[in-house]
C-alpha cells in the first residue's frame, strides 16, 4: 500500500518538476542567447560558434532553477492530491502524515544530489569548454567590423572606422589603426591606413581598399608613408578580443578545493603569492573561491529546508479563509529562503566563520521543522 502510494506521489512531483524547470528554462535561455547575439553581430563569430556557446549555458540556467522549481513542484503535487481529495482517502486509511513529510525530504534529497553534480561537475566543464570555443574561433563576419560611423575594437590593438557604407555595399573614408603587427601582412609594428573607398570581397574574407595611404612609424620615430591605388587585406584570420580567459566559475570544484585548502593553511600568506599557485589563478582574492563553492555547495542545503517547509501544507485546517491562503503563506516562506540563501552566499566568503553560520542556518532549521511537523501529526491522532 504504501509502496504505491508513495510511486503515486513521486509520479505526480517528477512531472511537475520536469514541466516547470523545463518551461522555465526555455524561456530564460532564449532570452540570453538573444543577449548573446553580440557574438556575431559585434564581434564577428560563425552562427556556428554562437549556437554551441549559447547551448552549452543551459545546464548553468538548469541549475540555478532547482531550489525554486523544487519549491512549486512539491506545493503544486501536495494540492492536487489535496484538490482530488487523495489525501484524505490516505489518512482515513491509516497512513501517517509524517510518512509523507518523510517520502518529502528523501525526494529533497535527490534533488540535491542531481543539482551538486550540475554545479560541482558538469557546469564548470561545459562553461569552460563554452569559453574554448570563443577563444580559438576566427572571425568569420567581416561585415560586422565595418559599422558607419563607429570605431570597431572588437579585435585587439586594431580599431576600424568608416564614415560612411553606401548602398551598393562600398565604404567611404575607411581608417585602420594597427597597434601590435595585427596586419602584420600590411606592415609590421604599430601602422594607419586611410583609404577614401573600400569593400568586402564576395567570400566576406578580404577588405579591398582603393586609393588610401599606409602610415608606419619606424624605430627611429619616423613615419614612412606607402600609397596605394589598390589593396587587399586578408580578416578572416583574426580573433575578437572577448574575454578568453577562464572566470572563477568555470574552473572545476577539485581545482578551487585544492586553492582553499592552500589559504586554510597559509592564512598569512599574501594575495600575490596565493594567485602565484596553480589552483589559485584565477581568484582575485580570498573570498572568491569561499564565495564560489558556497554557490555550487551551499544552496543546495536549503532545498530540504524548503520541503519540509512545503510539508506544513499537510496540516489539518478547520478554517476555510486559512486553508486557502496557506499555499500563498508557505509558498512566500519557501521564497524568501531561497532569497535568503542567495543573499548571504555573498557574504560567505568574507571568513571561516561567516562561512560556517551560512551552512548552519539550514542545518539548524532542518531539525527544528521536522520536529515541529512531527508533534503536530502526533495532536492530530492518526494511526500509523
Amino acid at each position: 500500500m504504501k509502496k504505491t502510494i508513495y510511486k503515486y506521489f513521486f509520479h505526480e512531483f517528477i512531472r511537475y518538476f520536469i514541466i516547470i524547470i523545463f518551461a522555465l528554462s526555455a524561456v530564460i535561455w532564449t532570452i540570453q542567447a538573444v543577449n548573446l547575439l553580440d557574438l556575431v553581430t559585434d564581434d564577428g563569430h560563425a552562427f556556428r560558434i554562437y549556437f554551441y556557446y549559447s547551448s552549452l549555458t543551459f545546464s548553468k540556467i538548469l541549475t540555478k532553477l532547482f531550489p525554486f522549481t523544487f519549491l512549486i513542484a512539491t506545493i503544486l503535487t501536495i494540492l492536487k492530491l489535496e484538490k482530488d481529495n487523495e489525501l484524505i482517502i490516505l489518512w482515513t486509511s491509516g497512513l501517517n502524515k509524517i510518512h509523507i513529510v518523510n517520502l518529502v525530504f528523501r525526494i529533497s534529497l535527490i534533488v540535491v544530489f542531481i543539482h551538486l553534480v550540475l554545479s560541482s561537475f558538469i557546469n564548470p566543464t561545459s562553461l569552460n569548454y563554452a569559453r574554448s570555443l570563443i577563444k580559438n574561433s576566427q572571425l568569420q563576419f567581416i561585415p560586422s567590423l565595418l559599422k558607419e560611423r563607429q570605431f570597431n575594437d572588437a579585435v585587439e590593438n586594431l580599431t576600424i572606422f568608416v564614415d560612411k557604407k553606401n548602398e551598393d555595399g562600398t565604404y567611404n573614408n575607411v581608417f585602420i589603426r594597427d597597434e601590435g603587427s595585427v596586419l602584420a601582412q600590411i606592415a609590421t609594428g604599430a601602422s594607419t591606413i586611410f583609404a577614401k573607398s573600400g569593400y568586402v570581397s564576395k567570400n566576406e574574407k578580404n577588405l579591398v581598399l582603393l586609393s588610401g595611404n599606409i602610415q608606419k612609424t619606424q624605430s627611429d620615430g619616423s613615419i614612412n608613408i606607402i600609397k596605394f591605388e589598390k589593396t587587399s587585406i586578408n580578416l578572416s584570420g583574426l580573433t575578437s578580443k572577448t574575454i578568453s580567459d577562464p572566470k572563477i566559475q568555470e574552473i572545476s570544484t577539485l581545482e578551487i578545493l585544492r586553492c582553499l585548502l592552500l589559504q586554510y593553511r597559509n592564512e598569512n600568506l599574501s594575495q600575490e603569492n596565493v594567485n602565484k599557485n596553480e589552483y589559485c589563478r584565477y581568484a582575485e582574492n580570498y573570498n572568491d573561491t569561499k564565495i564560489e563553492i558556497n554557490k555550487r555547495i551551499g544552496s543546495s542545503v536549503f532545498i530540504p529546508l524548503i520541503g519540509l517547509v512545503c510539508c506544513f501544507l499537510l496540516i489539518s485546517r478547520k478554517d476555510k479563509k486559512i486553508s486557502s491562503s496557506r499555499k500563498y503563506i508557505y509558498f512566500g516562506i519557501g521564497f524568501i529562503i531561497l532569497t535568503v540563501s542567495e543573499v548571504t552566499v555573498r557574504y560567505s566568503g568574507i571568513s571561516w566563520n561567516h562561512t560556517a553560520i551560512y551552512y548552519l542556518i539550514p542545518l539548524a532549521l532542518l531539525p527544528l521543522c521536522y520536529l515541529l511537523l512531527l508533534r503536530t501529526f502526533k495532536y492530530e491522532n492518526l494511526k500509523v
